[in-house]
């Protein structure tokens, strides 16, 4: 089988020759720029900086020579801007705090306060409040509200819809030669749109925007799916007709390249409970990821992914109802996400993408040995009869031993019968 074949067996819950691989082809799969700087180094390839293709999270490009190395079958298609609103182009080096000189786009435009954080500027504007910190000491950003005084008296939907616009022909042609250039590499085709993410608690406070309005603070936000629901239902509303168009305009350009793609990021678990109950997320989410499912199923061949951290077993059947294909990154140590149990349960509805191998403690903080008995139990479990793409639990850290991602990657081979 081809990478892409392989991917679209297991998609299609059928048998591959051998479980498939990814890294790095979204914004919740990828690894922070050390750990890819550092397998670089370990498996002897050219010493030089690495990209960060997501500055937020500080990830680093897994490029076409990693890949193959580490034996990835997913190539990923990013939109044209960052989440801080400037796009990935036009290269240059920057000393990163923790140690690691690193190539970062023009628009990349930082400075450091005194007491050695890093803050960061929405569009590379420095003439505008920044809307990211990275804490001295600290390996990515972290999002800096600015949320004006909130008036519910002026409170105007299309303040909470300014990134949720019709998709520019700088967009279309971004979108076009990315996944012309994904498709040529053999491997399935993840692609990430934009503007489906109902409620993605990254995208609320709008760190792309200079000057954000509307209900931008992250606790004003889950009030107001209680306080304020009909405005955003009034929200989702909006962005879901323009999402819809959206879709039409790029499936006129991508057809059939496209494998899969990346509808939302937006969290509906914790560690042990739900930021909200089944009720209100039938009431409130479902109906717009049901309309945006309903109709990429109905057009396309693309299937479809839903990333959402914790424990969100009692979500699970509405996530299948919501027509969600795909579960990311399906946190195992969290509350009711027991492998087995969610293998049996759901494996046949949905396909796991993720959940190889904890991120929180065995890889981090275990040995190489526990972290191949870790990855070799879970490909066991997660495997058998397809739906399964392996991938850790959320994106590899700062600070993971090599000797630990190595291991990773080595049992998954083992595994696949590869070593």
């Amino acid at each position: 089988m081809t990478s892409r074949q392989r991917v679209q067996s297991a998609l299609s819950h059928r048998q591959p020759d051998r479980i498939p691989l990814e890294f790095g082809s979204t914004a919740v799969t990828g690894m922070h720029v050390t750990a890819v700087a550092a397998l670089r180094e370990h498996y002897g390839l050219e010493k030089r900086p690495v990209k960060v293709v997501e500055p937020y999270q500080m990830l680093g490009e897994v490029d076409d020579e990693l890949a193959e190395i580490i034996g990835i079958d997913v190539a990923g298609v990013a939109p044209r801007t960052t989440l801080f609103g400037f796009p990935n182009e036009n290269w240059r080096e920057w000393r990163a705090p923790f140690g690691l000189t690193v190539l970062v786009p023009e628009g990349f435009r930082t400075v450091t306060e005194p007491n050695g954080d890093v803050l960061i500027f929405p569009q590379g504007d420095t003439s505008v409040p920044p809307s990211g910190r990275m804490p001295a000491g600290g390996y990515f950003f972290d999002t800096i509200v600015r949320q004006e005084p909130i008036d519910d008296d002026r409170l105007d939907v299309n303040d909470n819809l300014e990134e949720f616009q019709p998709v520019t022909k700088a967009d279309l042609d971004h979108f076009a030669a990315a996944i012309e250039r994904a498709a040529a590499t053999g491997r399935a085709v993840m692609a990430s749109f934009g503007g489906t993410a109902f409620g993605d608690i990254a995208l609320v406070p709008a760190p792309f925007l200079k000057r954000p309005r509307g209900i931008r603070d992250i606790a004003e936000w889950y009030m107001s799916t209680v306080v304020r629901r009909d405005y955003v239902h009034a929200i989702f509303e909006a962005q879901c007709n323009v999402a819809l168009e959206n879709l039409a305009r790029i499936h006129a350009i991508a057809g059939d390249q496209v494998d899969a793609v990346f509808i939302c990021g937006t969290d509906f678990g914790t560690q042990t409970s739900a930021f909200c109950s089944v009720e209100t997320f039938r009431e409130l989410y479902m109906p717009y990821y049901k309309r945006v499912n309903d109709w990429i199923h109905a057009h396309t061949n693309w299937k479809t992914f839903k990333h959402s951290c914790g424990a969100v077993e009692n979500f699970l059947p509405w996530f299948i109802e919501c027509g969600f294909d795909i579960l990311n990154p399906v946190q195992c140590s969290a509350a009711g996400m027991e492998p087995r149990h969610l293998k049996r349960t759901y494996g046949d509805r949905l396909t796991f993408w993720g959940g190889g191998v904890d991120t929180q403690k065995t890889l981090p903080f275990g040995t190489p040995q526990e972290v191949r008995e870790q990855v070799l139990s879970r490909c066991e479990i997660f495997g058998a009869g397809g739906g399964f793409v392996f991938n850790a639990i959320h994106n590899v850290q700062a600070r993971v031993p090599v000797a630990n991602i190595v291991a990773m990657i080595e049992a998954v081979k083992e595994f696949n019968g590869l070593r």
